[in-house]
């Protein structure tokens, strides 16, 4: 729109909505200010325009927000404003009226920020740091707002609703999943379109997921020092605008991001997939007191962000990245609530991972689990009806809150990622959490009433190593960030497996498929709810940096020229995720009880040394224990579904082994008419014979895992072939291994009463299985 052909009418408008708020007849304009003196309405040509072309003062204010209403103006419309205050940094005011100030609740970006001195309220360079003050205008650099149109034809979208027992996340990055995905169409990889493409679809469907947790989307700023380097804030965590889409995701134009979003999350809908944001509700791309003003800063720095009692020159930094906002400002809890109902209401996503969510929880200083940030998303009727993640820690005293958030909220467990990390690496000392830890962390969420799907069980995730790195490499390797490898953490839990990166060897590169697979199978057999890290399971590597945050490149995109081994890992992993949802004892909506349920004789979990016997007090308290079994009782859930019928499903064994000699775990008891069948071994993808009494040792191989299901009688004419089949394998174990004869124990039975020890004669061998008769498939 050319405004110098047009003759403005200025409105007194409305507060509310805040924003620009296009009705067809025009536009209303509100922003919160509570410090400011003066505030004008900049309205712009074009993204090349140098300066504004009409300046309008907004001299209407209602309960601190400054409001007009401009008729005739439209959706397009590129705009900003100029706060008017004193500039006073000691006592937290830094207003300066040179500076064209982003809306907050920008709904699109028009134009995005160019560097330049220019885009700071003090001069760059003077020795007086920020408490100088600027006089140069910043207009041809500043970031812009759009006005937009909100209709959009949903076409009837659904959310899929589904149930959190039932869910499974797969983290991803728009552009890193699509940039190189042979799939989609060229002009559409990296942007919300190639997302929403047929081929990134199927492979998220064909892999299992039922919801897509996307990093960062809100529009983000590039930290000047990291394009200086030419590196970019490629993650998103530096948040400029709560409600715009990020633009570097469009495929078409800035302009077209919001629709273009909105036909993505409609188009994984109606495949079935959840869209959960990853949201940066905790600070802003604004810096520390030395950063840019863009926003927030020049509209009221002492209302937006929490500065340090006595000295306010400088900002409370809970978050490393420079400031922090103010959760105890009412006006700044609003713009979070406005932006979180705008992005289901408006947008249709389905929840939110909350980034640093203690630093949401705090009040004057410690975290408070009973703040005003959770007590309005509780009493919200949209945003407590959503999938609410936390980050449960920041980087304040007091931060790591693992396990203490309320009901209605789920949690990143990083105190899982840890212990099997552990686990899987040898350490000697992780067995009695590696057992609560499958079990949906019962310390951590049960006191407080919530469920194992309060618990977001993940093995890596974008902050950190792959999980091919995690088993590739015992250092970071992060010297391509610009920061002398001093960056990211160093606190990794990882096991190279005898080689530190890429190696010919052919047994290192076998032990290390094998370790990836035991985590993914630890990870989707363990209650609560799997998040998978994109593209863990086709083996990408960042070549051993665990902090890739600036790495626009091959360190951060998907390659799908996949090898035979990244195929099969692929396969193995669809096959997890499909046998976690066949399994309603996987998937568990209440902590096990470890004891009889509705007077059974069975208990709904036992856990069980390598002799077939029930853990002991002596046996947990054994050093160096890297072996573990757990039977898990399919028929004592103690659920009922919709209709409130029980729920029921196989008896399941799962076996673990850390250890760095193969050895036999022997089968425990069953019933009688049921035998013991292998459904998976991370050892070996050809699975071992089809029926296995009990009694009998599995040979168990260092560092694998075993997963066995209990089904109907295996005929007793095989028996006495499978005790000697299974001996015989077990004394070719290297080193060889005593077998030791099962002791007689009490069955364990919802059946009739068996005898306490299986006679089994001895007969001839058999060459082929016969078909089970109670089974006519097979």
């Amino acid at each position: 729109m050319n405004l110098r052909k047009q003759t403005l009418r200025v409105w007194p408008g409305r507060p509310y909505p805040l924003g620009a708020t296009w009705d067809r007849g025009g536009v209303n304009f509100a922003l919160f200010s509570e410090h400011a003196k003066r505030v004008e309405l900049c309205l712009f040509d074009g993204v090349d325009s140098t300066e504004e072309r009409v300046c309008i003062p907004m001299r209407e204010q209602t309960d601190l927000v400054w409001h007009c209403y401009l008729p005739g103006i439209k959706p397009g419309q590129l705009y900003g404003y100029r706060v008017h205050g004193p500039y006073e940094p000691k006592q937290g005011h830094r207003f300066n009226a040179n500076k064209v100030l982003l809306d907050p609740y920008a709904k699109s970006i028009g134009r995005d920020v160019q560097w330049a001195d220019e885009m700071f309220g003090y001069r760059v360079g003077d020795a007086a740091k920020d408490l100088s003050h600027d006089d140069r205008d910043n207009a041809a650099y500043a970031p812009l707002a759009a006005v937009v149109a909100p209709n959009f034809r949903w076409r009837g979208d659904r959310p899929p609703r589904t149930p959190w027992h039932k869910t499974v996340i797969y983290e991803l990055h728009v552009k890193g999943f699509t940039h190189q995905h042979p799939g989609v169409p060229p002009t559409l990889r990296g942007t919300y379109a190639g997302l929403a493409s047929r081929a990134s679809i199927a492979h998220l469907k064909r892999l299992g997921v039922t919801a897509v947790e996307l990093m960062p989307v809100h529009h983000r700023v590039d930290d000047r020092h990291l394009i200086e380097q030419d590196l970019v804030n490629y993650w998103g965590y530096n948040t400029l605008s709560f409600f715009a889409p990020d633009t570097r995701y469009a495929s078409s134009s800035m302009l077209g991001a919001v629709v273009e979003f909105k036909r993505m999350v409609r188009r994984l809908h109606r495949a079935g997939l959840e869209v959960i944001l990853d949201v940066v509700y905790n600070h802003t791309g604004e810096g520390n007191h030395l950063g840019p003003t863009l926003s927030l800063r020049g509209l009221d720095n002492a209302s937006y962000y929490r500065l340090v009692p006595g000295d306010m020159q400088y900002y409370m930094d809970y978050t490393g990245c420079g400031n922090t906002l103010n959760m105890l400002c009412p006006r700044v809890l609003q713009l979070i609530m406005d932006s979180l109902r705008y992005w289901v209401l408006e947008m249709h996503v389905d929840g939110f991972r909350f980034d640093l969510a203690s630093t949401l929880a705090r009040e004057l200083h410690a975290v408070d689990r009973l703040g005003a940030f959770f007590d309005i998303i509780h009493q919200d009727p949209v945003l407590s009806q959503v999938k609410l993640i936390a980050e449960p820690w920041d980087l304040g005293e007091g931060g790591y809150q693992v396990g203490n958030f309320p009901v209605l909220w789920t949690e990143w467990n990083g105190k899982y990622r840890d212990t099997v990390r552990r686990f899987w690496r040898g350490d000697g000392d992780a067995l009695n959490e590696l057992a609560t830890r499958l079990c949906g962390s019962s310390d951590l969420y049960e006191h407080s009433g919530r469920k194992p799907y309060a618990s977001i069980n993940f093995v890596t995730s974008h902050d950190g190593f792959s999980m091919y790195d995690l088993v590739s490499y015992n250092h970071k390797h992060n010297e391509a960030n610009g920061e002398d490898n001093r960056d990211g953490d160093n606190h990794n839990l990882s096991w190279n497996c005898g080689a530190e990166g890429p190696t010919d060897d052919g047994g290192i590169r076998t032990l290390r498929l094998r370790q990836m697979k035991n985590l993914f199978t630890t990870l989707l057999l363990s209650q609560g709810v799997p998040m998978i890290r994109m593209g863990d399971e086709i083996q990408h590597t960042a070549q051993g940096n665990n902090n890739t945050y600036c790495q626009d490149n091959e360190l951060s995109w998907l390659d799908w020229d996949l090898t035979p081994e990244q195929r099969e890992l692929m396969e193995f992993v669809r096959l997890l995720i499909r046998l976690r949802g066949k399994h309603p004892v996987l998937t568990r909506r209440k902590f096990f009880q470890g004891r009889q349920i509705r007077g059974a004789s069975v208990s709904d979990i036992v856990w069980l040394t390598p002799r077939g016997r029930e853990m002991q007090e002596a046996d947990w308290n054994r050093p160096k224990v890297r072996v573990l079994g757990v039977r898990l009782n399919g028929k004592m859930l103690d659920e009922f579904d919709n209709d409130g019928n029980p729920i029921t499903g196989s008896t399941l064994l799962v076996l673990l082994s850390a250890e760095d000699r193969d050895l036999p775990f022997m089968l425990p008891k069953i019933e009688e008419d049921r035998y013991w069948h292998p459904v998976l071994d991370t050892s070996d993808p050809q699975r071992p014979p089809k029926h296995l009494p009990a009694g009998y040792p599995y040979p168990l191989r260092h560092h694998s895992m075993a997963v066995l299901e209990r089904k109907r009688f295996c005929p007793t004419l095989l028996a006495g072939y499978f005790q000697r089949r299974w001996k015989k394998q077990a004394a070719q174990l290297t080193p060889p291994i005593e077998v030791p004869e099962p002791e007689p124990t009490t069955v364990e039975s919802d059946a009739p009463d068996v005898p306490e020890v299986l006679d089994v004669p001895e007969v001839p061998d058999v060459p082929d299985t016969p078909k089970d008769p109670t089974n006519p498939a097979s």
